[in-house]
């Protein structure tokens, strides 16, 4: 009788084991399947939300098979169990057991947005109320409200913020980012400014801000914006007009029909060039890092003049006479 029930007892011992076994291997099979997804996708979990819910979730979406075995998942893997709320992006190489480890690691995405060189605030405003799960606060205020949110005090915030890539995660707001990139303007060109070319024409950062977008609108390549505020600080050396066309079509704004015409140069705007001395007012777009240094350490060239070549570059002159010349072959070309 005895034996009897210790046989029965191996029996149900091993009977016991191997179901656990048998269950641990097809737990270790289910976490192992890898997504069912071609391409990136993102997944938002919500505050509360359990390991269960969470493969409910991702078998509704289809990017995971569903298993009766789920169920008993946070039993045999409770360090799956602390799932963090957030979004996530998920990629095709993932597998079930690198997506849960993922959301227990809490590793939020980080959206993008990239901000580019020479365009306006009012294009910024509208980059950032396009970007995904950025929170939008800033649509319905003007200028001079955004301004005082975020402490500026200046009627225009044209030229502010440094053009550059922001990284950011779901539920940002808009003002966040416009914090940030006032804030790495400030850092940016007030470093700049302690280390700046001697006897600039320059009283203060802002000003070279101003020079510094100019510049920006007036080329694209790195090699030539220092020999591009070169010709500007000559200019304003001699007290001569800046004479920019982007100054011009910034100050007559909606009335810029996409070709400067000489009617455009002789109406009276603070952006002027052709009619004021000295820079614009406010800056006229927003600047990258290369334009600031620019702006800050000029070339020193005898130059007063530049024109396009055709080519996307520009071809400069010291005399009148010469910059005739070259304006007369682009336009021959």
């Amino acid at each position: 009788m005895l034996k009897k029930i210790i046989v029965l007892l191996v029996f149900f011992i091993v009977s016991i084991a191997g179901i656990f076994f048998y269950i641990g291997n097809q737990i270790n099979v289910y976490l192992q399947q890898p997504l069912q997804i071609k391409v990136p996708e993102i997944i938002t979990i919500k505050s509360g939300t359990n390991l269960n819910n969470t493969l409910i979730l991702l078998t509704e979406n289809n990017w995971i098979s569903f298993n009766f075995i789920s169920r008993l998942l946070p039993r045999f893997h409770p360090e799956f169990s602390d799932i963090k709320a957030g979004t996530f992006q998920l990629k095709p190489s993932m597998t079930l057991k690198k997506v849960l480890q993922h959301l227990v690691d809490g590793n939020e995405y980080q959206f993008s947005i990239t901000f580019i060189e020479g365009t306006r605030f009012d294009d910024w405003r509208v980059t950032l109320f396009s970007s995904p799960y950025l929170k939008d606060t800033i649509s319905n205020l003007d200028e001079i409200e955004i301004a005082n949110i975020l402490g500026i005090q200046r009627k225009k915030l044209e030229g502010l913020f440094l053009a550059e890539t922001y990284y950011y995660t779901a539920g940002t707001s808009d003002i966040e980012i416009l914090k940030r990139a006032h804030s790495q303007l400030n850092q940016f060109i007030n470093s700049k400014w302690l280390d700046r070319s001697p006897n600039l024409i320059l009283n203060t950062p802002y000003e070279a801000l101003i020079l510094a977008s100019i510049i920006e609108k007036e080329t694209a390549l790195y090699s030539e914006k220092r020999r591009i505020a070169s010709v500007f600080f000559n200019r304003l050396n001699k007290g001569m007009r800046l004479q920019t066309d982007p100054s011009v079509i910034y100050g007559i704004a909606n009335k810029y029909n996409g070709n400067l015409s000489k009617e455009d140069l002789y109406i009276l705007t603070p952006y002027n060039t052709y009619l004021i001395h000295g820079l614009p007012p406010t800056p006229i777009a927003m600047t990258g890092k290369s334009s600031i240094e620019a702006a800050l350490n000029p070339e020193q060239t005898e130059y007063l003049y530049f024109v396009s070549n055709g080519e996307g570059e520009h071809i400069f002159s010291k005399n009148l006479l010469n910059h005739n010349r070259a304006v007369k072959q682009y336009l021959k070309n």
